[in-house]
Order: C-alpha cells, then structure tokens, then sequence
C-alpha cells in the first residue's frame, strides 16, 4: 500500500552489511500487503510457462492504487520462481533513449540468456519514449524478456493499433481492493474490528485512503471514525491527520512539503527557519502518502491538494508567509544557476501558482513534457537548445505550415540575422517539436522593421509610449509554435511559458516585450494573469490572418515586483474564513463485478435521486466527468441519465428490444411485482427472470466500457 523508495532488483546481488534491514522491511511489505491475486497469478504464469504469453504488460491505474506495491509482489515473484528482474523507476531517469538505456543495463546487471522481467515504474514519466520503445526498442529484445510498464494512465492506441503487438501486449487495469481485500488490509494494520465496517463504506476500498486510516489509528490515539454521506475522502482524513501530527513542527513540515514542488531536507530548513530539519524530514518520508523521487519528497498529488486547501482556508496568513518564503528560495536560484538547472527552478517558481485556473493547464502539460513536478533529473524531457544551422530550414517550413508563406519569408529573414535568439524544443528522439523567436528590437536594422508587419507596429508603439533609452532593450516573441498543435494549449506551449518567464527574469535591461498571437481572446485569461496587457493598436495582419498584440513595460512593473504581483494575484484567491475550498475527491475505482453491483442498486432507485446519493458511482469517472456540477444532486442526475441512456440502446435495438421491456416494467415504470411484470409483458416468468439479468448486465457493461475508455485487460 505505501509508496516510498523503489524496490530493489530481484538479481540486486550479494548480500552486503546492513542487508539484514533489507529483508526485515521486505518481510514487512509482505505481511502488508493483501489482495492482487489475479494479478500476481496472471505475472506468475507468464514467467513460467515455456514460451512468454506475451512480451508487454501495462499496468495503469490513477496515483495510490497500487502499482508500485504490486511490482514489489512481481520483483519477489521473480526471486522465488528464479528469475531475474530489473526494477527501472521512471522519475529517476532522464526520458531520452540514452539514459533509458543506461538505466536498463545497470539494473539488469547485464543478465543475458535466461528469463529476465525489467518492472518499469512510473512510466508516465518516460511517455516521450513510448513510440521509441514500442517500435525501435522492444522489438530489438530475445523473447525471454517480459516488460512491465506500470503507469497512471491507459496505454497509448497505437500499442493496440499494430497488429502485431496486439498478440503480444496485455494491458492490465488496476482497481481498488474488493472489500474482502480491503478488510484483511486493515486486520493487518490492528484496526478495531467495531469499526472497519465503517471505513470500508468510507473508502471503497481506495488503498491510499485505507492507508490514511491506518496511519490515523496508528498515532496511538483513541478516535471513533466517522463516515460522511458524500466524503471527499482525502481531505477529510488528511484534515484528521493533520490534527493528529506529533506536534506543531511536524504540521508546519507537512504544509511546506504540500506547497511544495519537491522537498529537500535543506530546502524544508529554510522554509521553516531551522538549522536542521533532518527528524521532521526523516518523518515526512515515512509517511504513506509521501513519496520519495531523486530529487526529494512529494506527496501524492489528491493528499497535496487536500493539505493546500485546508491550509489556505484554515490560516492563510501562515500560507502567504510559506508562499512568500518559498517565492524567494526558488528566486535566488534562478538568479544563481543556468542551464538545465535554472530551468528546474523556473518550473519550481512556476508551481507555487499551479491552482490559479489560469496557470493550472500549462503546468499540468509541463508534467507531460516530462513529469516537470516530480523532479526529473533535467526538469524536463523536452530539451531546449538555440537553434542551429540545420534547424532553419525545418523551422521556415513549420512557419509555412501553419501561417503562411509571407509569416515564413519573415522567419527566414529573421533567422539569418538573429539565430542566436531562436530556442528550438526538441522531443527525446532530437526531433523539432516547436520553437520560440524572440526578437531583439533594439538590433534590428531600419529595413528589418519596414518589411515585417508585426516587427513594424512594435517599433511605433515603443516610439509612441516610451523609446528605449541608453542600455534599454525590447523583445518581440515574432514566431512561438509547436509542430503539432500551433499555439494551442500544450507541453511545447508550457515551456514556451516557463522560457518566457526565465528571459523576463535574465534579461539585463529588458524594457518592454511584446506577445503576439493568432488567437487573442484564447490567452486573455492567461496573459491576464502574467499581467500582459492586451495593445490593440499594436494589432497586426500577415496574408489577410490578424494577430493580436500583448504587451508589458518592465520599466514600469520590474521583474521582482511582477513575481510579487503574480503572489499577490495567487494568494488573492484564498477563500474566506468559514468557507472551505472544495478540492477534487479522489475518484472511486471499482472493480468490474462492484461496478456492476452498483449499477444493478442504482437501477433499483433509478426513479428516487435521492437514494442515489450513497451510491458508489456518483464517485466514478464517468459520472464526474459527465456531471454539470460538483455536488452530489448534479451527480444523481447525470448517473440518472447514464442509465436511461443506456436503456435507450437498448430499445432501439431489434434484437434486444425485449431486454429493454424487462427493464423498463422492473425499474423505469414498475409493475407492483415482478410477477406482474411477467403478465403485463405476456411472457413466463422465467424469461421474464432472464431477460431482466441479461438487461442488467447489458446495462453495466455499456457503462463499464465508457469508465474505463474502451481498454480493458
């Protein structure tokens, strides 16, 4: 159930002094852990028949369900069957096929001609390897090796699109606990047995929740759970654990590690002003929902929403103080570092305004770009260098495709003077994923500014509002795109972001910068909020397409009290004492035979919202995603119309029209009895009997099919 450093290898070597511990916290994990047959007897057949089933399987399932605890079950598989197995975590390698590769031979430890498992966690992380594995590198693999690929996410189409992985890739859905399950974890952990009834309706069997329970009994105190008719479960343990901390230090600790993007022990030093933060460290990392990356701790995403949202409601004077502190600690390391590590602390900058919806998309696609708040050794998988020699034709052409030839006639001018000025993003395999022009206004020639519509307008504005002055300099970001996508939201777009704020921030008088895009009023939100102001008179048409202008004088708002603004607008949305900010509730993740018992008890009360309240699904994905609102009457309805809809296929339906009728007189207008449902529809009561059992299930397999995407094991 806990999360935590990763497992070793199966083949980790001899032992070694101190190998004494290992296996006592083995055999501790062991005594731990319950349930996940299916799984583990699906992996043990695989490696021991005579020929591997097949050469893939991807686990997935949403953070604190599970994953890694099962690939510690599949690493001591291996080591009773006598099997090699490498173990790879994903957050501790830079998402390129070099260091993947390095990665593999040094936890395989060379194991060459017999069976050999390579676990790899967190796999999400490595995503921009995904096409390289599955096309250029696993098909280079013996077939005595079987990968394991566990991830949040489903895999990509293409695994199920080549004809020839489909025989060979299983993908594997990970749910929550049954209840029997969940019951013999928490007889594991000492929980009374008066009231384990209680936390299992509470939880559903969410193993992270479960373990929040645990931990809360395991403070030593004596509580009496409680159970809410629709939990956030998260938040609400996390708030009774909060209360329940050895004592205020360890609360503050818990606080900056939630506000946190990664923890270090000095950084948690500074930021809660000691010499030595070591104990409250050494805590933190051993709590279950606290996970250990290279870079240092962070908690389980749903805990540190659920921790931020109790401390900015509960003193959100003491959050704008760690807000304040952390603001300064990552400001000085932009101003201190370079490269790859600058970019690191950009992003670190950056994630302290992570739940103003603004920002929020931006960030959540720079975790794509290469899990960027997890601490990855570059910060990001996407590497951004100046653009080369070689690049220039493929960035002419990326102009082309996406504004025209006049737009590329200007890049091609622009790049033969300013290179040096052109940041090219590149995906794992070296590829051109996108780039950013920003142009030096103050080194352009008078001919150059004549002939470029957007460079033109720029100038007149500058010598309307405020001429540069001796040392002064003006940027115009002339092209921002991505291969894909053009400047619509995506990863490329969050580290044009992340690259924009390090030139704002670098930039040795930088006066005034200029932002044009195709689509002014889609960023209006976010430029709102990075305080660029919308310049409609800097408006500008190319080949008959306008683009808008934004535009911001850094003589007027510097730099650090611009990042004090962007602070003040972060914290600004702190909610009012009294009035608890609501974070999203971890979503329920039933297995196939609860989903469909769920399914079976909301069409009994189909007709009564009301009683549909308590059921399990409200909490699903597809009734979250489908409902208009967050409260629990909006869910009611949407769970509602999800199975009249449902239904619906099924009366139009010639074949299963009659299944539709046993639903319709059972549930949608019901007879008194079914036996007079039978007389009413003209039919034996036992086909009545089974085309009701069959409806159900047709009923819960189409809804199940829309839950898990279509992807099943």
């Amino acid at each position: 159930m806990k999360t935590g450093p990763s497992p070793p290898a199966a083949n980790a070597g001899p032992a070694r002094a101190g190998s004494r511990l290992a296996d006592r916290l083995t055999a501790a994990r062991r005594r731990s852990f319950v349930g996940r047959e299916p799984e583990i007897e699906l992996f043990r057949a695989a490696i021991c028949s005579a020929e591997l089933p097949f050469q893939v399987l991807y686990l997935y399932g949403p953070g604190g369900v599970g994953k890694t605890s099962l690939l510690r079950e599949f690493v001591q598989c291996c080591e009773r069957e006598g099997h090699a197995c490498a173990y790879v975590d994903g957050r501790d390698v830079e998402p390129t096929t070099e260091a993947f590769g390095r990665a593999l031979r040094e936890a395989s430890g060379g194991e060459e001609g017999r069976r050999l498992v390579v676990a790899v966690d967190t796999y999400e992380t490595l995503a921009p390897l995904d096409g390289w594995l599955r096309d250029v590198f696993l098909p280079q693999m013996t077939e005595h090796v079987l990968f394991v690929l566990a991830a949040r996410e489903p895999p990509s189409p293409a695994w199920r699109a080549d004809p020839g992985w489909q025989l060979l890739f299983r993908a594997l859905p990970l749910r929550n606990l049954s209840r029997s399950e969940a019951e013999a974890y928490l007889g594991h952990r000492s929980i009374p047995l008066g009231q384990q009834s209680t936390v299992l309706d509470f939880t559903h069997g969410h193993p992270l929740a479960l373990s929040l329970v645990a931990d809360l009994f395991a403070q030593g105190r004596a509580i009496q759970f409680q159970a809410e008719s629709a939990p956030d479960v998260v938040r609400t343990l996390l708030q009774q654990f909060v209360q329940k901390v050895p004592g205020p230090a360890h609360r503050t600790a818990l606080e900056a590690c939630a506000l946190l993007r990664i923890t270090t022990e000095g950084l948690l030093a500074q930021m809660l002003a000691m010499p030595d933060a070591h104990e409250l460290f050494e805590w933190l990392r051993g709590l279950s929902f606290v996970e250990s990356g290279q870079q240092g701790l962070f908690p389980h995403d749903l805990a540190r929403e659920a921790l931020v949202a109790d401390l900015r409601w509960r003193n959100p004077d003491w959050y704008a103080e760690l807000h304040r502190r952390a603001r300064n600690y990552h400001i000085n390391r932009v101003q201190q570092t370079h490269g790859a590590e600058q970019q690191r602390a950009l992003i670190d900058l950056i994630f302290l305004h992570r739940d103003n919806e603004a920002v929020r998309p931006f960030f959540e696609l720079l975790r794509q770009a290469g899990d960027a708040d997890r601490g990855s050794p570059s910060g990001s998988s996407t590497a951004t260098d100046v653009a080369q020699a070689d690049d220039v034709s493929d960035l002419i052409s990326m102009v082309m495709r996406h504004e025209g030839e006049e737009s590329a006639e200007h890049a091609e001018r622009w790049l033969a003077t300013q290179r040096d000025n052109a940041l090219v993003f590149r995906d794992a395999a070296g590829r051109t994923a996108g780039f950013m022009l920003m142009l030096a206004l103050d080194r352009a020639a008078a001919d150059e500014v004549s002939a470029d519509p957007a460079v033109r307008v720029a100038s007149q504005y500058l010598a309307e509002h405020g001429p540069l002055r001796a040392s002064e300099r003006s940027t115009l970001f002339r092209f921002w795109m991505a291969r894909e996508g053009y400047q619509s939201v995506s990863p490329v777009q969050g580290l044009v972001f992340v690259e924009a704020v390090r030139h704002y921030l670098t930039t040795p008088g930088l006066a005034v910068t200029f932002f044009p895009c195709a689509d002014p009023d889609f960023w209006a939100p976010m430029f709102a909020y990075a305080d660029l102001t919308r310049l409609p008179e800097a408006d500008f048409e190319v080949e008959g397409r306008r683009y808008g202008m934004y535009g911001h004088d850094w003589r007027q708002v510097p730099p650090m009290a611009w990042l004090d603004l962007l602070a003040e607008r972060e914290i600004a949305t702190t909610p009012s004492r009294g009035q608890p900010q609501v974070t999203r509730e971890p979503l329920v993740v039933l297995s196939q035979a609860d989903f469909t018992a769920a399914v079976h008890d909301a069409l009994r009360l189909i007709s009564r919202a009301e009683g549909l309240r308590t059921n399990p699904l409200l909490r699903s994905r597809l009734v979250v995603e489908r409902a208009a609102g967050t409260g629990a009457s909006e869910r009611a309805a949407a769970l509602q119309a999800l199975l009249l809809e449902a239904a619906e296929r099924l009366r139009d339906s010639d074949r299963d029209a009659k299944l539709y009728r046993a639903l319709d007189r059972t549930y949608l207008r019901p007879a008194p009895t079914q036996e007079r449902a039978a007389e009413l529809l003209d039919i034996p009561f036992s086909t009545y009997r089974r085309h009701l059992k069959t409806a159900i299930e047709s009923v819960a397999s189409q809804l199940w099919s829309l839950e898990i995407g279509g992807l099943g094991s």
